[in-house]
């Protein structure tokens, strides 16, 4: 199928006089028919449901759904984009391990991987995204486990180079993991490219409407778990009765242990509700990333045009410095925009404070227009250095166009730099 068909059958499908539209199953329980067949279950999860706090129907349709948009082998929910950021690492990397980050990803990211998973003993190494080859290289020790980038950096705007960090990862035999939140399976899809692993933000794009917030990891499947760095993929688990993940799950060892190990331990799972609405936005995605690139264009072209803006980040405009890269990996640009205003901090806010129809919000990626001004919202937890190093400076504003009429959106926007 293609994905646009993918977006509306794939993950379920009615069987004879069942329900047309995929059903929540709102329940945590399962009942079995013996002791032994609950003591099979747990022995081997993937003969049958256990527990919705790692796994349900309604949210196995809409994993399968996003596992076959994004070509990969299998999938699995979290309850927000951070946590899926969380487990893709932790499923790797134990205390003592590191772990290679392009700098150019979403502040709250960076907090996590910097501060949060430091405490917990693993360590990050930042890199600039578009370093060479052999510097990106240099950054992977004897004890790195992984490389991790976003397919376009949230707010910087910035396109990964997948194939050089893939070869760059895969050099030292470790796995890549991109997270494609901005770009959806619809415009990029980054197993096609070399990476191993994907995850999402699925309360942007994917849901498209604001209404839940949530997460989710793709497993290509591809990796060689069986290259001598992941042992704890291939000796016995033994809080999960000595199962050998490569032996019992082959291709699928990686989303099996994540669930099996992480997702049972932390119970970061999405409901069976919010499941729903995550498919009902993913059934028309592909016909919104579409328009949100159309609308978007002309906006940031605008932007380019208007002598209050200092510079324009967008990688669909010709003259963007990543407008190759984005040629290259992307069918088309997201509806993101980045801007510099002209005088800094005050005048940002300013603009953004004079919008009308677009709402100054803690979101992106959504239906309707949506501003953001990071350095004092979503990155205020950076020093200068990392705003620097992410791409952000003290007037930037993300830009989220969404689906209204161009006209009304860039009439919005004409009414607000007037006011600076």
């Amino acid at each position: 199928m293609k994905d646009e068909t993918k977006c509306l059958h794939a993950g379920y499908t009615p069987k004879n006089g069942e329900p047309r539209v995929l059903p929540i199953v709102q329940s945590t329980t399962y009942v079995f028919d013996s002791t032994k067949d609950v003591g099979d279950v747990f022995d081997d999860p993937s003969k049958a449901l256990i527990y919705s706090r790692f796994e349900n129907p309604t949210v196995m349709a809409v994993e399968e759904k996003i596992a076959a948009l994004e070509n990969g082998k299998a999938a699995m929910c979290t309850s927000a984009g951070q946590a899926a950021s969380l487990i893709s690492v932790l499923n790797l990397c134990n205390s003592g391990d590191s772990f290679v980050a392009a700098s150019q990803i979403y502040g709250g990211t960076i907090n996590l991987f910097a501060v949060t998973l430091k405490k917990l003993g693993i360590e990050c190494i930042f890199v600039d995204a578009d370093a060479p080859l052999e510097e990106i290289k240099k950054a992977f020790k004897p004890n790195t486990k992984c490389a991790f980038g976003e397919t376009v950096a949230n707010p910087a705007l910035s396109v990964l180079d997948i194939e050089k960090w893939a070869n760059a990862a895969h050099s030292f035999g470790v796995p890549l993991i991109v997270d494609n939140t901005f770009a959806t399976p619809i415009n990029c899809k980054p197993i096609n490219y070399g990476a191993d692993i994907v995850v999402h933000s699925t309360s942007k794009y994917m849901d498209g409407h604001a209404l839940q917030v949530g997460g989710v990891i793709v497993d290509s499947g591809k990796f060689n778990w069986e290259n001598g760095k992941f042992p704890d993929f291939t000796t016995p688990d033994e809080s999960y009765h000595g199962t050998i993940y490569t032996k019992a799950y082959k291709e699928l060892a990686y989303i099996m242990k994540a669930r099996m190990q992480l997702m049972r331990d932390f119970g970061a799972y999405p409901s069976a509700n919010s499941a729903f609405l995550l498919n009902i936005g993913l059934e028309t995605l592909a016909i919104r990333m579409d328009r949100y690139a159309e609308n978007a264009l002309k906006v940031a072209e605008y932007f380019k045009n208007s002598d209050k803006i200092e510079a324009v980040r967008f990688p669909g405009l010709k003259g963007d410095k990543y407008y190759d890269l984005a040629k290259k990996y992307l069918r088309k640009p997201s509806g993101v925009i980045s801007i510099d205003i002209k005088g800094g901090k005050e005048n940002a806010v300013k603009f953004m404070d004079n919008l009308k129809l677009a709402s100054n919000e803690v979101h992106v990626a959504d239906i309707r227009t949506c501003v953001l001004h990071p350095a004092s919202a979503t990155h205020r937890q950076l020093t200068d250095e990392q705003l620097i190093a992410a791409g952000i400076n003290p007037g930037l504003v993300r830009f989220s166009v969404g689906l209204e009429n161009t006209e009304d959106i860039i009439s919005d926007i004409e009414n607000a730099l007037a006011k600076i």
